[in-house]
């Protein structure tokens, strides 16, 4: 049974111990969506290390009608924040990449998601930080998560957590339930997650920690899913 004080406790332990060795007297930058994986790991990170050493950023392109949600959680935990507005950087690029015979959607959908990071880092370079990841263990099983996007950072506290789990963590560390279960978007092209994905997280979320999935077509997209992108967690590859 998973025990939700015990792992809370332990990462917190992790996140210090990882600035201690990697960091010393840096600040955590977490990118602040309004979502539960962004608050888990801001909360994480507070308790962890201090409120005055984590530092959020917000990073809308244009007008995010869901902000408020990103406010409410830097507003709870009392951290600085600051709001960086990368409409201009991605209607840049995509000017400058217009001449291309086809601007996929891919690119348009992937894009922002690099754009954000960048941002981060630009942040976490400034302010003496180091930038955390706050992809789950279910997106990155399925490889929800955009490579060099969401998928980067210089630690990761949730990475071995499902989006169950990840909840259970954000009530034992206290935050407002609407962040908890608020319908996670992707915030690049307006669908859920599991709109996106093609079945749930609950139905995900026990495959990975049992094996078990009662549907075989739910089975096969799910290892598909896996099988295609396990790219993302690995090293790139170098020639010897």
């Amino acid at each position: 049974m998973f025990d939700a004080v015990k792992v809370k406790d332990k990462c917190v332990l992790w996140i210090r111990d990882f600035f201690e060795r990697n960091g010393k007297g840096c600040n955590a930058v977490v990118g602040i969506s309004g979502g539960k994986d962004s608050s888990v790991v801001a909360a994480l990170c507070v308790e962890a290390l201090g409120r005055e050493r984590v530092i959020g950023v917000l990073m809308p392109q244009g007008v995010q009608p869901d902000i408020e949600s990103a406010y409410l959680l830097v507003n709870h935990l009392g951290i600085k924040h600051y709001e960086v507005n990368i409409k201009n950087a991605v209607d840049d690029v995509l000017e400058s990449i217009s001449a291309l015979p086809e601007i996929s959607r891919q690119t348009r959908v992937n894009l922002p998601a690099r754009i954000r990071m960048v941002t981060l880092y630009a942040v976490s370079q400034s302010i003496n930080g180091r930038v955390a990841n706050t992809c789950n263990l279910s997106e990155d099983y399925v490889g929800y998560a955009t490579r060099y996007g969401d998928g980067a950072g210089d630690f990761s506290p949730l990475c071995n957590l499902t989006v169950t789990e990840v909840k259970e963590i954000g009530r034992v560390l206290g935050l407002p339930e609407i962040l908890i279960t608020k319908t996670p978007i992707d915030g690049l092209c307006g669908k859920t997650d599991e709109e996106n994905l093609g079945f749930t997280y609950a139905v995900l979320d026990n495959y990975i920690r049992t094996g078990v999935c009662e549907d075989p077509e739910t089975k096969e997209k799910i290892d598909n899913k896996r099988k295609w992108n396990k790219f993302k967690l690995e090293l790139m590859p170098a020639f010897k």
